[in-house]
């Protein structure tokens, strides 16, 4: 297991997009427009360069963490460790990675939280800043020297997802392809993965947490709410700022 430390330089947002790696996606997603995401999983690890698959243990990653572990337990899989985690995710990451054989988990922290953020308190008073500090830029930096990475998004997720393809340009010019295996999957999709793979379950999926983060902005959820309610409860708030580019929310509503 890897511990990654450092900065990133945004993108520069004004760069067109690489004419060729258009071209690469475009190839990618009419080889594998029919196929499974266990096969775009294998595609995305063996025909779009160095990739890695990005994870944050919760509810539903294991999903993914499976499908990688059975193509090559050497998948390079970052975890962002915000230091504000539940103690329940980190017992789950070692579980799983353990269980799957999953031999290359890098786990990232910011090397600057105890100057910027020295009593935990930057939550309180800025949510953004929070995730920046602890979430966004460290998987920025971290991602430096892929071509691509992994996530678990879906069209039924947001409107604007509904013609997600399984690879796709990532956004803000970063010179990254982003791959969805699971686009055209539903929630009973998931479920049954899960179920047919006997996969372990985050354990406070049990207690009410369908969608897990940081432990301070993270509350269960009751029958019937959003299965994001609980994250940022009572605040204008429903992103930590992975997708977001150019200050811009490009995502809504997935567990990653």
């Amino acid at each position: 297991m890897v511990l990654i430390q450092d900065h990133i330089a945004a993108p520069d947002p004004q760069r067109p997009d690489d004419p060729a790696l258009v071209q690469k996606v475009a190839e990618l997603n009419d080889r594998f427009r029919h196929h499974s995401a266990t096969s775009v999983m294998q595609g995305a690890l063996e025909h779009a360069g160095h990739v890695a698959l990005v994870s944050s243990f919760g509810a539903e990653s294991v999903v993914l963490l499976h499908m990688a572990a059975v193509v090559d337990q050497m998948t390079p899989v970052l975890f962002i460790d915000t230091q504000l985690l539940f103690t329940e995710t980190l017992i789950y990451q070692q579980d799983v990675s353990e269980r799957l054989g999953l031999r290359n988990v890098q786990v990232i922290t910011a090397d600057d939280i105890a100057q910027k953020d020295p009593y935990g308190a930057l939550r309180l008073s800025d949510t953004d800043a929070c995730c920046a500090l602890r979430k966004t830029a460290p998987l920025q930096n971290a991602l430096n020297g892929f071509d691509g990475w992994i996530t678990g998004r879906k069209r039924f997720q947001a409107g604007t997802r509904a013609t997600l393809d399984f690879f796709e340009v990532e956004e803000g010019n970063t010179g990254r392809i982003k791959v969805n295996p699971l686009a055209h999957w539903a929630p009973e999709d998931v479920r049954a993965y899960m179920e047919e793979n006997r996969l372990p379950r985050h354990p406070l999926v049990a207690q009410g947490y369908p969608s897990i983060g940081c432990a301070p902005c993270t509350s269960p959820v009751k029958e019937g709410e959003d299965p994001r309610a609980g994250r940022w409860r009572n605040q204008n708030k429903v992103e930590c700022g992975i997708h977001f580019v150019n200050g811009k929310p490009v995502r809504t509503g997935a567990d990653q």
